[in-house]
């Protein structure tokens, strides 16, 4: 894949911090957003992944709906390093490829300015080696735990237990080039990420070598 003439903006931060929040706020300044969560529930519902689960996990694992139980299939996967990285080994490079065909898609829109990149894992799995800039989203612990049990029922021993697998936020905020609080409003965030785009992209514009690849990604 061809370098991208755009730049690619990767998004980190603690579960509840609001990183989809920011997100938003980029995608209605023009930026496009590739969300690595719903590229991943994308691929949970594929006949060919629901099947595969199946074989592993049994019908446990499909919802009365007929979709895959996500739920249940979190308490497999984190309760077992080893059934965690046999779900990551049939499920990233096809989320790798989607990701790769939505990089040359958004670099071929006259009307993207720039790429974000929303992963829970960027750190972790190498892809903020794709991105020409990283922010954080800052968020107090009582917040962030808020947020999580509002939109994911989850408890403070869940969020726990999936930060835990994830690389440290001291060390996801060390990384960053950028540092945005979200504590309050969308109103209180656009000002600042206004500020992070402009910068950014005059970055980006100034560099002749300027530009990354897609190519070498992985989930």
């Amino acid at each position: 894949m061809q370098r991208l003439s755009k730049p690619i903006i990767g998004l980190a931060g603690g579960i509840g911090a609001g990183k989809s929040t920011v997100a938003r706020v980029f995608e209605s300044l023009g930026a496009a957003v590739i969300d690595s969560d719903r590229l991943n529930h994308e691929q949970l519902r594929s006949p060919e992944i629901m099947e595969t689960l199946r074989s592993w996990w049994g019908d446990r694992v499909i919802a009365p709906s007929g979709q895959v139980d996500r739920r249940t299939v979190a308490d497999i996967v984190f309760a077992s390093p080893r059934e965690l990285e046999r779900l990551q080994d049939l499920t990233y490079p096809r989320i790798e490829k989607r990701r790769n065909e939505l990089f040359a898609f958004y670099d071929a829109d006259k009307r993207v300015k720039a790429i974000v990149l929303d992963s829970p894992k960027l750190f972790d799995t190498g892809l903020d080696r794709l991105c020409d800039a990283m922010v954080f989203v800052e968020a107090d612990r009582e917040k962030r735990l808020q947020r999580a049990a509002a939109a994911r029922g989850w408890t403070r021993e869940e969020v726990t237990r999936r930060e835990n697998l994830q690389n440290r936020l001291d060390s996801k905020r060390a990384k960053a080039d950028y540092t945005v609080v979200n504590n309050s409003s969308i109103d209180d965030l656009r000002p600042s990420i206004e500020s992070i785009l402009a910068s950014v992209l005059a970055s980006f514009a100034a560099d002749p070598k300027g530009g990354s690849s897609a190519e070498n990604a992985s989930s």
